[in-house]
């Protein structure tokens, strides 16, 4: 969502944002909607006035005798009470259709985020480490994980369907390994604070981190009407939804792990085998609150948090900075970190972490007082993932292969793994 004051100041400004988002412009189109909203509040206001006028001259005019008078302005009263009930609905319609427009329209990118039509228009920021070397062709980690016996979409399929997948043995302690991993480096050593959230909710939290109304097809509902979440950033940040917090409590940092569920409505044909696209997975989230003025270092700092446990995993990444045809809705700016995949001779997304201005705390009523006293203001929020398990998994197992099928585990992981250096078939 958009301040409105802001469309009205700055309308060439704000269609130059969305012209970086391939839009056309639509600031005139919203001004438009805004003034015909401003008009009819005031003649609502002018009514109200009259009606409060009127209503004081009936008892001068019953004072003085005058009941014809009285009479006429008993009338008038009553029209310009019906006036005013019907301009208050009117005035609701106003609202929610100039809302429901904002409501679909993306945030502006920051100046420095790299115009573009997709992703062959990001541009790589750095890289970290070397790509491993194999004396025989690396295979893809779903060859891994079946030879292994630890692997098995066959019998996932048979009760879900596709894009579902079964761990066993050390595999399903991998995953549990990776996320406790995670969650001490972010809470013990990073400022995060753990968080067990809700896995179901509401129409307005999803509407608040701005999944909808756009991207109902992309979720999963229950047929009572709750969401299932399809990451932990709905609920983390719907944390501070309708609050005003003190400067003094920000920034705050939350950290989550929690399984997430996608329909994957628009990857037809894409990661069909395999973990790398899945209905139901699990992923690590890093949540920030923070001022405007110290967000963008925030995402410096989330984006250094996500590499470290890469780097403590020893595995060979990049990070590239989103164009705006490939970045997400609500975000001003995104670096997506990429891991190096053997088996798939190709850097593949693991994690995104986005700077997302006010757009969402708008759509949450999340505000605070700053500490010299002026006005309260709407906070910023940034969300990245820290990391997704599932592909954290893909890339031990892709770049820990051995020419044996078996997987060397990197040295970080082995205390979670009960002392475990390798992982062999049937463990």
């Amino acid at each position: 969502m958009f301040d409105l004051k802001l469309i009205r100041d700055n309308p060439d400004d704000f269609d130059a944002g969305l012209a970086k988002r391939g839009l056309a412009p639509l600031a005139g189109h919203i001004l438009e909607k805004d003034k015909a909203r401003r008009e009819h509040v005031t003649r609502l206001q002018e009514a109200q006035a009259r009606r409060n006028d009127v209503s004081k001259l009936i008892g001068a005019a019953k004072a003085s005798g005058d009941e014809e008078k009285a009479t006429a302005l008993i009338g008038e009263v009553a029209e310009l009470k019906a006036f005013v009930q019907s301009g208050e609905e009117q005035e609701r319609v106003f609202d929610e259709e100039l809302n429901a427009f904002l409501a679909e329209i993306p945030n502006l990118p920051l100046a420095d985020v790299p115009e573009g039509a997709d992703e062959t228009d990001n541009i790589e920021h750095h890289v970290v480490g070397e790509k491993p070397q194999f004396d025989f062709e690396p295979r893809e980690h779903f060859d891994i994980g079946e030879a292994l016996g630890l692997m098995d979409f066959e019998t996932a399929a048979k009760m879900s369907g596709s894009r579902f997948v079964v761990l066993r043995g050390a595999l399903a302690r991998l995953e549990r390994a990776l996320a406790a991993f995670m969650l001490d480096l972010h809470t013990g050593e990073k400022g995060y604070l753990e968080i067990q959230p809700p896995m179901l909710v509401r129409d307005q939290a999803v509407f608040g981190t701005s999944q909808l109304p756009k991207f109902s097809e992309d979720l999963f509902r229950t047929e009572n009407g709750y969401w299932l979440i399809p990451t932990a950033e709905v609920p983390l940040t719907n944390l501070v939804r309708e609050t005003t917090l003190d400067e003094d409590e920000l920034p705050l940092r939350f950290t989550a792990h929690t399984p997430c569920f996608r329909s994957e409505a628009g990857a037809a044909g894409k990661d069909t085998r395999g973990m790398i696209r899945q209905h139901q997975f699990s992923k690590v989230e890093l949540v920030s609150v923070t001022t405007p003025e110290t967000s963008q270092d925030e995402l410096e700092r989330m984006l250094s948090c996500a590499e470290d446990v890469l780097q403590r995993l020893e595995l060979h990444y990049r990070v590239v900075v989103l164009s705006t045809g490939d970045m997400g809705f609500g975000a001003r700016k995104t670096y997506d970190i990429e891991v190096w995949l053997p088996g798939q001779d190709a850097f593949r997304e693991i994690s995104s972490c986005s700077v997302c201005g006010d757009f969402q705390a708008r759509r949450m009523h999340a505000r605070y007082r700053p500490k010299d006293g002026s006005t309260v203001q709407y906070v910023h929020t940034l969300n990245g993932s820290g990391l997704a398990v599932g592909r954290t998994m893909v890339a031990l197992l892709e770049n820990g292969q051995r020419a044996d099928g078996s997987v060397e585990l990197p040295a970080a992981l082995r205390p979670y793994m009960g002392g475990l250096d390798v992982i062999t078939a049937g463990t």
